[in-house]
């Protein structure tokens, strides 16, 4: 149930972190992938590590936050692979730590341009050639932080729980067109991202490590594997679901 051959799958940020460990699952399960990243060193990487078990991977330079190239993005995972029947619209930053009245408007603005406006950017892409094509499914990757407040985070939380609110809005507007739209919500996973984080501010990821009952960081791999599945026919009937994969931090 769990298979995709014969699928493509389309992959923002898939450089490193979830996006790389998705884009190896897909490949591991039968589909072609092509890489969407503005990092081509980290994406080349991923491509090698999915050429090392003999998948099939394509890289495009994608920038989420700037319309013509999400496009673009899209248009040629089409031109390479004649349709596009999965996407997980991934890439994302954390952005600076700060209190709500200290984060600057830079700052803001940049969290938002890559987390909400990304995502939005890639469904507004994606769907209309999935509507072409008869169907298709999209897992956009929101997080743990977008469903409860995070001190010091307030604007990553706001654009994640938009992630949420856009998932389920579209996931209803194209029920009926056979596309479903679901969302991760990770909880504190031991990404590059998360690595330079406990460089930055040692005793924030300490804590959050802490308050996680299963008692450690997730790893990209489990968050790589409900991805799959929600991407698979095993979840057929699962639309509009922001799924969390936190260690049980939410419960």
């Amino acid at each position: 149930m769990n298979s995709l051959d014969g699928k493509s799958a389309f992959v923002t940020g898939g450089a490193s972190g979830i996006g790389q460990a998705t884009a190896l699952a897909y490949a591991e399960r039968g589909a072609r992938v092509l890489v969407a990243d503005v990092d081509a060193d980290g994406a080349q990487e991923t491509l090698r590590l999915i050429g090392l078990g003999d998948g099939e991977a394509n890289f495009v330079n994608c920038d989420v936050g700037d319309a013509a190239s999400v496009e673009a993005a899209v248009n040629r995972c089409v031109e390479l692979y004649g349709r596009i029947d999965c996407a997980f619209n991934n890439a994302g930053i954390l952005g600076d730590m700060s209190l709500t009245a200290d984060c600057s408007e830079e700052n803001f603005d940049r969290i938002m341009r890559v987390n909400l406006k990304g995502i939005w950017l890639s469904m507004k892409y994606e769907i209309p050639h999935m509507l072409r094509q008869g169907g298709g499914v999209i897992v956009n990757t929101a997080s743990n932080a977008g469903m409860t407040g995070t001190p010091e985070l307030g604007v990553y939380s706001a654009t994640k729980g938009g992630v949420v609110m856009l998932t389920r809005s579209a996931a209803l507007e194209y029920a009926r067109s056979n596309i479903r739209i679901n969302c991760v919500c990770p909880g504190l996973i031991s990404t590059p991202m998360v690595a330079q984080q406990a460089i930055d501010y040692p005793d924030a990821v300490a804590n959050f490590t802490e308050l996680e009952p299963i008692g450690r960081m997730g790893r990209p791999e489990e968050i790589a594997e409900a991805v799959v599945w929600l991407s698979s026919n095993a979840a057929s009937f699962v639309t509009g679901h922001p799924m969390a994969v936190d260690g049980g931090i939410l419960a």
